[in-house]
């Protein structure tokens, strides 16, 4: 999994300094304009508000130069395991690359990161050569999967059930239109309007980034372009060494778990370890998930390993030796990953087998990420933060006539307190990293309506730092339909680190609108709602960090005035006394303190 080509990282620039900063801000900047425009010309919230996507240049060996920095880790990391599938496929079959070819790939088996999130590569070519990549990602609100919608596809047997799979399908070639694919793709997926106006916007994304790219060539000269690449591959591989280089050298393990299916009577559906030994050595480390349970074959919550389970474990290294807040921006770029090797036993939840399916792999990624941080906190404990609040997503679907409607709503969790900081409230975590659809796109298209979004009362995990808000966000059908969801996290809580508490577990709950309430496991097979019927989405809660007792009474007296917990939980966590009229009573705070010190 580790990027050996280059290796220079210690050795003098091949372009001055001045110029490869310029180069450097021009190949962000095509990016991230890459970026935007995909979400300007795409039809579905899922990209146009969530921003689920990804866009990213990558040089003539498919390494990533740079990415769109307001894209999803899960959708710009993968890119270059794309491409790396796409040009191995092709070169098995005897196809060549030619200008005006566009190349669709979502090959779960072959870089991608699952169905859904389908790939558009556009080769860039100068005087002839292929010198490089213009890819985007987005996640499409349907594939042709068993039940409608791209989320949610939680009894999908094989990788067949889960959809159309596109394994390096040239859908212009040469610049020429295949319309038969087109129409193949038309013909097999629901909403077809808006997920072929997607892809659409993805092409154009494309094409763009390469024209950018080719300018920026003429302009400097092809090969200065790739010699400041390899200088900025160098440059961030030596500060991902330096950082690892700080870690103290040892073998540092931890555990986490997965609720997998836990209304299944089959144990080996549910609670699924995941198990993580990271190793430092010098300025390089390992993270071994030997240990993490077996693939589940004939459900969906397997994760390929290169393009889902690498890129939780680089995202999380990266955030937490790499902290953009310490370390300022730096180049996001392929030369991160060389240091890091990733080892997972072939046949484990972390890198299956085909066919088996992998749909729902997002939840279970998340939870590689958490106990990653998990296992690296002892090494680095001013670094992480404690146990996160994984997400739910769900599909909300139904007909208009012949016509399917689709929305995708991906519900925010949140994050456990960290050193100096509390947990952050009611974000998407760690490497999906969405936005919120607001409620006036979700009533304006769909006959959906919004009738609670808010923050979750007394759920607060206690701590010096206390853990992040989850929401609770209550959805009605106007019209009748179904949903189908995938999540995580009702059963296992967030973990609390350094004497803080843990977090709270999440819920959802399908009220009827006779008024009678079910509370649902974290993972829905698609599952029919009448006009009044809700679903209510509970968030799971982050942990607490460090011991409650050293949060300042003040400032827990703060808490309690804004709401984040009560009067009890005042008294009962941090030994905080507040008085009926919230004032803070420090004499009885005090003595308290003392005796349960």
């Amino acid at each position: 999994m580790t990027d050996t080509t280059g290796g220079r990282s210690n050795l003098a620039p091949r372009v001055d300094p001045v110029t490869g900063s310029v180069i450097q801000g021009a190949l962000e900047n095509i990016a991230i304009e890459m970026g935007y425009k995909l979400m300007r010309m795409s039809y579905s919230s899922i990209i146009r508000e969530s921003e689920d996507f990804g866009a990213a240049l990558l040089d003539r060996h498919a390494r990533q130069i740079c990415e769109s920095k307001q894209s999803t880790p899960l959708q710009s990391g993968p890119i270059p395991g794309y491409v790396r599938g796409i040009l191995r496929q092709l070169k098995e079959r005897g196809q060549e690359i030619r200008p005006g070819d566009v190349i669709m790939h979502n090959d779960a088996y072959a870089g991608a990161s699952h169905g859904p999130d389908v790939g558009f590569c556009v080769p860039i070519f100068v005087a002839g050569d292929v010198v490089g990549f213009a890819v985007t990602t987005a996640h499409h609100l349907d594939i042709g999967s068993l039940s409608p919608g791209s989320v949610g596809i939680v009894d999908a047997v094989d990788a067949y059930a889960e959809g159309l799979q596109f394994k390096s399908i040239k859908v212009y070639e040469e610049g020429r239109k295949n319309e038969q694919v087109w129409q193949i793709l038309r013909d097999n997926v629901r909403v077809s309007d808006l997920v072929v106006g997607d892809m659409e916007a993805q092409i154009a994304a494309c094409r763009i980034g390469a024209q950018r790219y080719v300018e920026l060539a003429e302009r400097y000269g092809l090969k200065t372009v790739e010699a400041a690449c390899e200088d900025l591959f160098d440059y961030s591989e030596r500060l991902m060494r330096q950082a690892i280089a700080a870690i103290p050298d040892g073998i540092y393990r931890a555990t986490g778990h997965m609720d997998g299916y836990s209304d299944d009577p089959n144990p080996a559906r549910k609670n699924l370890a995941i198990e993580v030994t990271i190793t430092v050595a010098g300025d390089s480390l390992t993270v071994d998930l030997t240990g993490t349970a077996p693939q589940v074959p004939d459900r969906p919550i397997n994760m390929p390993l290169e393009g889902t389970v690498d890129v939780a474990i680089w995202l999380v290294i990266r955030s937490i030796l790499l902290d953009t807040a310490v370390h300022g921006d730096i180049p996001q770029n392929s030369g991160l990953t060389r240091p890091i090797r990733i080892v997972a036993p072939k046949g484990s939840l972390a890198n299956p087998i085909f066919p088996a399916p992998t749909i729902a792999r997002a939840t279970p990624g998340n939870v590689v990420s958490d106990t990653v941080m998990r296992a690296l906190a002892p090494a680095v404990p001013k670094q992480v933060s404690a146990g996160i609040g994984n997400l739910k997503a769900i599909a909300f679907t139904g007909l208009k006539g012949e016509q399917h409607w689709v929305h995708i709503e991906i519900f925010e969790g949140s994050y456990g307190g960290r050193y100096g900081m509390d947990g952050m409230d009611a974000v998407d975590t760690l490497y999906a990293n969405t936005r919120n659809n607001p409620i006036e796109d979700i009533e304006s298209h769909v006959p959906l309506q919004v009738n609670r979004y808010e923050l979750r009362e007394n759920a607060c995990a206690a701590g010096r730092w206390r853990g992040g808000l989850s929401i609770i966000k209550e959805v009605e059908y106007l019209s009748e339909g179904g949903a189908s969801v995938e999540g995580d996290g009702h059963l296992y809580a967030p973990w609390g680190f350094a004497g803080g508490k843990d977090g709270f577990t999440a819920d959802l709950i399908q009220t009827t609108s006779a008024g009678s309430a079910t509370h649902l496991a974290s993972k829905i097979p698609y599952r029919q709602a009448r006009v009044g019927d809700r679903f209510a989405c509970v968030g799971a809660a982050g942990g607490g960090f460090g011991d409650p007792y050293e949060r300042e009474a003040e400032q827990v007296l703060d808490d309690v005035i804004d709401g984040y917990f009560s009067r009890e939980a005042a008294l009962a966590d941090y030994g905080v006394v507040i008085r009926p009229d919230l004032t803070l009573d420090g004499e009885a705070t005090r003595r308290l303190r003392a005796q349960q010190r």
